[in-house]
């Protein structure tokens, strides 16, 4: 490797953003750009540390596009990686749910994932990590999820409870319908396998104890998703998991805050101006410093386009903004060596067009990775 420096933009460094030049050499960050360092012109562009993405389930539409019909995982893997290349996203966190229910959240598609992602790493550039979303009745899975995470299969752990709304909705013809088409079975089917997962319900809380202690053995960040009551947030506070995420009322979000806890909402969320399910708006949680970490949930691009949205309202300037997308979720997530442009991180840099908000180019590790067509002159 011999290095590149990037001349001529705008360099967010210690929370600024400020003219500067980057070097990067060795696949870091470095002092001085190296003899031999490649040339690439950022004039007129901003130059930002590469965006992790601590929770992103886009993935789901390239392995199973339609409800029912399958994509074979070695495209569906790369197809998602390159979009998320393309979104300016160094580090993803596929958030791959692990259910009771057949087809795509089954035990079968989990260990065709982790097989195919462990096939393809050596030929990716962007970092592609896992964050099991476990339902936590999914008693028959929870020794497959142990076992993943003691081999460090798993970098991150998210208690999701939905199976009791799951079964709810199943009673409505319209939503068994939906859950029956995804799963790939027929109705009543999804309704008999509801009941009985919720019929061994009374062994769920050892289990969920059981993976908390997995992973705080691996000393992985844990999350809870979709907490509803601040009892929810208290019980999974207890579990170790120190992550709030998604939180269904804004006074969960505000005591995981009194805490010193992160709170993660989505993306979209910013980008649609709010919840799509009518839940918190997240904009202006994060302006009042409730929501710490954005993530793509279920749109890559909408994390690049929710730090300017949100530049744009006022109230946080774009360091900050970008803070929520980069620096924070790799704290969040126990990566200390990305999310900040300093000497001696790991060389994750996103290149900004901020007039069109767009990708101009990505460097993975030091490396160009991507480049947008008509930057090709700048090099």
């Amino acid at each position: 490797m011999t290095g590149w420096t990037i001349t001529g933009g705008q360099v967010l460094r210690e929370a600024r953003i400020a003219p500067g030049t980057l070097a990067l050499s060795d696949g870091v960050v470095a002092g001085d750009a190296a003899p031999a360092a490649r040339h690439f012109d950022a004039a007129g562009l901003l130059v930002m540390p590469g965006i992790v993405d601590i929770h992103g389930d886009a993935h789901e539409r390239q392995f199973q596009p339609r409800p029912g019909v399958s994509i074979p995982a070695p495209q569906a893997l790369r197809d998602s990686a390159a979009q998320i290349l393309a979104a300016g996203i160094t580090t993803a966190f596929l958030g791959v749910t692990l259910s009771w229910e057949p087809g795509l959240r089954s035990l079968e598609a989990w260990k065709t994932l982790l097989a195919e992602l462990e096939t393809a790493r050596p030929s990716l550039a962007a970092d592609l990590r896992v964050h099991l979303r476990f339902e936590v009745d999914n008693l028959a899975a929870l020794d497959t999820a142990l076992a993943d995470i003691a081999a460090g299969r798993v970098d991150l752990v998210a208690f999701n409870d939905h199976t009791p709304s799951i079964a709810r909705k199943l009673v409505k013809e319209a939503a068994a319908s939906k859950y029956a088409e995804r799963a790939g079975v027929g109705v009543a089917e999804i309704r008999a396998m509801a009941e009985t997962v919720l019929a061994e319900r009374h062994a769920m809380p050892a289990a969920r104890e059981r993976l908390a202690a997995a992973a705080r053995a691996r000393g992985l960040s844990m999350l809870s998703h979709d907490d509803a009551t601040l009892e929810d947030r208290a019980l999974h506070r207890a579990l170790g998991a120190a992550i709030c995420e998604f939180p269904m009322a804004e006074e969960v979000g505000r005591d995981a805050r009194a805490r010193g806890e992160d709170v993660v909402m989505g993306a979209p969320n910013v980008v649609r101006g709010g919840s799509h399910l009518g839940w918190a708006s997240a904009a202006p949680l994060a302006e009042q410093g409730i929501v710490t970490i954005l993530a793509s949930d279920y749109v890559w691009p909408c994390l690049m386009q929710a730090a300017f949205i949100l530049e744009g309202r006022g109230v946080l300037d774009l360091a900050a903004a970008w803070a929520l997308i980069s620096a924070n979720p790799a704290r969040a997530a126990g990566l200390k060596d990305r999310g900040r442009l300093a000497t001696g991180l790991r060389g994750d840099v996103v290149v900004v067009d901020p007039a069109s908000r767009s990708t101009v180019a990505v460097f993975c590790a030091g490396e160009l990775s991507w480049v947008a067509p008509q930057a090709a002159a700048r090099i």
